[in-house]
């Protein structure tokens, strides 16, 4: 990765992390499916009309509205509404930089660097850690939820990574269109018309403005240069950087929720920061330009796009 797709990555990551307190304070009173479809909405439109298509087809596009989001935050949402704490959501999310990189290795060929996969042990290590402290606490089925959510979250980097779409903000756009209807019908039937009709009620300021930065920072800016930094650089060398998430959430958390850290999610969260660290070396090149190599790698997929990527009617 060059050190300006760094920077976007640690920006991306720092959007994220404080997207689970704004997540938290918003949902007060709203279903956690209505909430994450009115999300969506804002995703969509006006943006739509802004944006073109992306030149993929529209099984690539479902497929990534499907897993990254509907599937990711569908989880997420219900977890955090079960009693799962913002920062500990962010920390045990960070299980789909595991997910994602086994299943690009199997999918993709992209099989990670020994630096690679040390990192991410690290990193893992950092999350055992924070979870061995604070989640004795969590309720076992918001906790299965919010892993459900890293899951589906792998899934849907590995499509993304796939469809090497230059433009990451079309992909987010586009993609979205198959979200919000079928999160409405979740909602209907998961908390039923009665509950949906009193949430609409209870959209007050305070969901309004954490739907404008989950919508805006979180989807638009953040996945937009989260599917092109994928789109440009193999998942391995990307989704270590939102590792970094959790810390920026327990941060948040801490400043703003009065959850305080204890010594584990202290001690965990910097080995997070060092698996980060160890994991991104292999992505510099012996010189210290940063710049990626155009040489396709062993193990990697750096040649056409695995998915049909030739022109197509709209």
């Amino acid at each position: 990765m060059t050190r300006r797709d760094c920077l976007l990555a640690a920006l991306v990551a720092a959007v994220w992390g404080f997207n689970f307190v704004v997540i938290d304070w918003g949902m007060d009173g709203v279903p956690p499916l209505l909430f994450l479809a009115l999300r969506f909405v804002l995703v969509v439109f006006p943006a739509i009309f802004l944006v073109r298509r992306p030149d993929v087809p529209w099984r690539t596009l479902a497929a990534v509205g499907t897993f990254m989001s509907i599937g990711q935050f569908g989880f997420l949402y219900v977890a955090m509404d079960a009693g799962m704490p913002p920062g500990l959501a962010a920390l045990v999310l960070q299980a789909q930089v595991v997910f994602t990189i086994v299943i690009a290795a199997g999918v993709l060929r992209e099989v990670p660097t020994s630096a690679q996969v040390a990192g991410v042990l690290l990193g893992v290590t950092g999350l055992v850690v924070v979870g061995l402290g604070r989640g004795g606490q969590v309720p076992a089925a918001a906790l299965l939820l919010c892993l459900l959510g890293a899951l589906s979250w792998g899934v849907g980097n590995v499509v993304s990574r796939a469809a090497r779409v230059p433009g990451g903000l079309s992909l987010t756009v586009w993609s979205a269109t198959v979200v919000p209807v079928p999160l409405l019908m979740l909602a209907l039937v998961v908390d039923g018309p009665s509950a949906v009709a009193d949430g609409l009620a209870a959209f007050g300021w305070q969901a309004a403005l954490s739907t404008l930065y989950t919508a805006g920072l979180s989807s638009l800016v953040g996945y937009g240069i989260f599917n092109s930094l994928l789109a440009r650089n193999p998942s391995a060398a990307v989704v270590p950087w939102v590792l970094l998430a959790p810390v920026v959430a327990m941060a948040s958390a801490w400043l703003l929720l009065d959850q305080v850290p204890n010594g584990a999610e202290a001690g965990g969260g910097l080995l997070l920061v060092g698996g980060v660290l160890v994991a991104l070396r292999s992505g510099r090149r012996p010189g210290g330009s940063g710049e990626r190599s155009t040489e396709p790698r062993p193990g990697t997929v750096d040649g056409p796009p695995l998915v049909d990527t030739a022109p197509r009617r709209r």
